[in-house]
Order: C-alpha cells, then structure tokens, then sequence
C-alpha cells in the first residue's frame, strides 16, 4: 500500500503491469484512501476495470484563467497590490511562448528562455513573471493537475533596498512626523512591525496591565510564526494607553481608524 498526502487530500500509487496507477481519493481520511486503493487493485485483479488513461494537462494559459487567477482573486481580495502583481505576471505569460505549453511540458529551461527573452527588463520585473508562475505550477500540483512539482529558477539581482535608520535620522522623522503617522511610525520601529499590521490594529488585540506595561496580538499573518503576542515597549504602552483615553477607551474598533488618515492627507 502507498498513500501519501497533497494538502488535506490521500492520494494512492502503485505499479500494475508495470504501469504507474495515481490516483486522488478525494479523502482526508487515511484509513478510507487505504480502502479505496486496495478495491482499485482487486478490481484491476478481476480484470473490472483497465488501465486509467492519464487525463491530459491543461496549456499553462488554460490554466491560469481557469483556476489561477479565480483563485488569486478570491485568496488576495483584501491585497489589491499582490493581486496587481499576480495579474501583471499572468499578462507577461500570455504573450510568452510558455502560454500554449501542458502544465506537464513547462520545465525550468522553458522558464530560463522566458527570462532570456525579457532580459531588457530589471531583474524584479523578469521575476514578476516567473514568481507568477512558480505560484501557478506549485498551485497545479497542489490540486492533482501535475504529477510532480516544477522547479522555477528566478533571475538574480533585484535590488534590495533595505537599510537600517540611525538614532539621529529616527529623531528627525519622528519629530517632523505628523499625527497619527507619528505614532504608527513609533510602533514600527519599536515593536518591528510592518505597516500593514499597525493600520490594521484593533483594540480587542490591545492588551493593557496596571503596572504600565500591556501586550498586542497579532491575529493575521502567513505563517504560524507570524501570529503571535509581543510585550509593548514604554513608549508604544504610553502613546497608546493615551490613544485609547482620549477615545474613551472603547472595547472594539481601529487603534488607527482610516478616516484620521484622510482628514490629515486633506489638510496638507
């Protein structure tokens, strides 16, 4: 017996008559996907049934119309940029000679080729492509389409842009910094988060002790790792224990309401 997972699907292979039998059981349950691969071998014994013919792959831009972007829509609704980006990617693709290819066919040259040929472009925007299409192929096999993962090799040199502020040019920001960028620049720099997690904090996930000192909880991220509690420095309890005061200290609603954003943009 050999069953194996895909996401939370059994899948069965085997060897009859020296052919290869895959199979999805469309299971979570390891002991029903044992079951219906020992019935498929008994019925392939009786002579019941024949070899399976193996369905043919869908072209990658079948594919990517079909079920890629469907889904990214609906995974990235709340990421407009990320979806922006996938989208982007999809269109490189579509005018690429790797359009017409099976999702079985698309190997890490036919990906190198596309780099070759975009190569006038900076290395992010070759990526962007080829990012898409790593996600597309992963995603592919994931869902049964492909019988065995597609390595995508992604053009080096992008340029990082990361660079770590001085204490004398944190000073300068933050004291030329208005309200309420001010203060989401503080927790940014103290507790390390990005931006997106500070606008997108509630006071449900804000967490405040009698001895000066409280807690927030990060409730979204992409990883286990990324949810998770973090103690608030001195300066990040004392901003925001004034934040929640002069709010009345409410139990829900944004630290960090988009309508503060707004009003300061209209004024300058």
């Amino acid at each position: 017996m050999s069953i194996y997972k895909r996401g939370q699907i059994y899948w069965y292979k085997f060897q009859w008559n020296g052919k290869l039998i895959r199979e999805s059981t469309k299971q979570g349950n390891d002991k029903l996907a044992r079951n219906m691969e020992s019935a498929h071998r008994t019925a392939l014994a009786k002579g019941e049934v024949g070899i399976r013919e193996k369905r043919p792959a869908p072209t990658l831009k079948e594919f990517l119309k079909g079920d890629f972007l469907p889904f990214a829509e609906t995974k990235h609704a709340a990421k407009p940029l990320t979806l922006r980006y996938y989208k982007q990617g999809c269109d490189m693709l579509f005018k690429s000679l790797l359009a017409g290819l099976r999702l079985d066919e698309v190997t890490d040259q036919h990906a190198q080729d596309f780099a070759r040929k975009h190569a006038k472009l900076s290395a992010s925007g070759i990526n962007r492509g080829l990012r898409t299409l790593r996600r597309a192929l992963n995603l592919a096999y994931q869902w049964g389409k492909l019988e065995k993962p597609v390595k995508v090799t992604l053009a080096t040199g992008e340029k990082q842009r990361d660079r770590v502020l001085n204490e004398d040019e944190i000073e300068k920001y933050l004291n030329a910094c208005p309200q309420p960028w001010k203060d989401c620049a503080t927790i940014i720099l103290d507790e390390g988060f990005r931006p997106g997690k500070v606008f997108a904090l509630q006071w449900p996930h804000v967490f405040f002790n009698e001895d000066a000192t409280g807690l927030i909880q990060i409730v979204q991220g992409k990883s286990k790792a990324a949810r998770r509690i973090l103690p608030m420095t001195p300066r990040v309890f004392e901003l925001l224990d004034a934040r929640h005061e002069s709010c009345g200290r409410p139990a829900e609603g944004w630290v960090f309401p988009p309508a503060q954003f707004d009003v300061e943009i209209q004024e300058r």
